[in-house]
């Protein structure tokens, strides 16, 4: 493989494979193909080398890095090609893209830098104000942004929440043609006596991507006026999913539970999902079982099972599992409303050899969406429903179980445990 490459598997993969394979049979393993998601990110970034200036279509698309709080780095970003670029920036429609076309149109944003104290939202200079507009667009808006030094193609970012992204440089000089903005968001950013919290619902009810929702949180433009602040993407992405899912649980909670056992799987692209919504008051885990060979266990001998939990009362405390316990909690928030019911849920993942490029949070909540969409078996007790997602698990039965609070405050009826979180 060739130098220059910006994604490479983490694992040592014979030519003579890659001649048999050409990215066709995934011979060598991976739910990816590093060789076809090198050409075709080279094939959108000319293959060119010195990039001073990036003259493309924002989705739109801007991130916020969270090293040097409370100074941060936020980045405008655009591929470098013009025309309708919006799919780049609606996370329920990455699901449906082949992986190699996924990262390396997420490879393609290209990105300038500039350095901003956090609390400059609150009153943005001329070119905060010109970045903070990409957030606002309703579609995708062009861009042109001029680079104090040539872009350094070979770094990218890679992020476990965030979704990948393209190498970066400092902007000289930045420029936007305007374009139609989103009302919704638009309606937000002037109403300046809103709550970030209230802002956040009401763009979520107004059907506003989560996506879109955490980038216009992250760059200040939503929130009390005296308040607002530039937030990393990062953390702007878990604030969302929690923001959310913490009302659709609270929604829940007046509703009568569901009386049987509803479960869910999905093997997608080497994962496995699986949940089961119960038939009790609240109480939830999110459990990711990573094998040896994907990304956070590159090096195990066995795959190893983590979950954090909450009971009635929620959390007090940040899952030391990341956040894709929110991810997937706003999944099954919305599951319990489609549903018209309330309950509790057991919500796993399992993730094979060969998945080791972290793509974002996001893949967790599209995922779950998908799974909580399909029609459920309906089972009388526990161990009838984790029979049923059993039937498809690698990581040994027992050993979820073992760790599961759920399952084992459910199945022996620990009510002191259940009421106590």
């Amino acid at each position: 493989m060739i130098n220059h490459m910006p994604v490479k598997a983490k694992m040592s993969i014979p030519a003579s494979l890659c001649m048999r394979c050409r990215g066709a049979k995934r011979l060598c393993g991976l739910s990816y193909c590093p060789i076809e998601i090198e050409m075709i990110t080279r094939s959108k970034i000319s293959g060119r080398s010195n990039i001073k200036e990036i003259d493309g279509s924002s989705p739109p698309s801007v991130f916020v890095g969270r090293y040097g709080y409370p100074k941060v780095s936020v980045y405008p970003s655009a591929p470098p090609i013009r025309g309708d670029t919006s799919n780049l920036s609606v996370s329920a429609s990455w699901l449906d893209m082949p992986l190699e076309e996924f990262i390396s149109a997420r490879l393609s944003m290209l990105r300038g830098s500039r350095e901003f104290a956090v609390d400059a939202a609150v009153d943005p200079d001329a070119l905060l104000q010109r970045i903070q507009e990409i957030s606002l667009s309703k579609g995708s808006v062009d861009v042109d942004i001029l680079l104090e030094r040539p872009i350094d193609t070979s770094k990218i970012e890679i992020d476990d929440h965030v979704t990948p992204m393209g190498p970066a440089s400092p902007m000289k000089t930045f420029s936007l043609d305007p374009s139609g903005t989103e009302q919704h968001i638009e309606k937000v950013y002037y109403d300046t006596d809103m709550k970030a919290k209230d802002a956040v619902m009401k763009l979520y009810e107004n059907g506003i991507d989560i996506e879109r929702i955490s980038q216009s949180l992250s760059v200040g433009i939503m929130g009390e006026g005296k308040n607002r602040k530039i937030v990393p993407t990062r953390w702007s992405i878990t604030a969302v999913d929690s923001m959310i899912s913490d009302d659709l649980i609270e929604e829940a909670k007046q509703r009568p539970t569901i009386d049987k056992f509803l479960a869910y799987r999905m093997r997608v692209n080497g994962n496995y999902f699986m949940a089961i919504l119960t038939p009790s008051n609240w109480i939830y885990e999110w459990g990711e079982s990573w094998f040896p060979g994907s990304t956070w266990n590159m090096w195990g001998n066995q795959a190893e099972v983590e979950i954090d939990y909450e009971g009635y009362n929620g959390r007090k405390t940040y899952p030391d599992i990341g956040g894709c316990y929110y991810s997937s909690r706003v999944a099954v928030g919305e599951a319990f409303k489609k549903l018209g019911r309330s309950g509790g849920a057991i919500t796993w993942r399992e993730i094979y050899p060969g998945f080791n490029i972290p793509v974002g949070v996001w893949f967790v909540r599209e995922n779950m969406r998908r799974l909580f969409a399909q029609k459920p078996e309906v089972f009388d007790t526990i161990d009838e429903a984790m029979n049923y997602v059993s039937e498809w698990m690698r990581v040994p039965p027992e050993k979820w179980k073992s760790n599961s609070y759920v399952y084992k405050t459910l199945k022996y009826n620990n009510l002191e445990r259940f009421f106590s979180l």
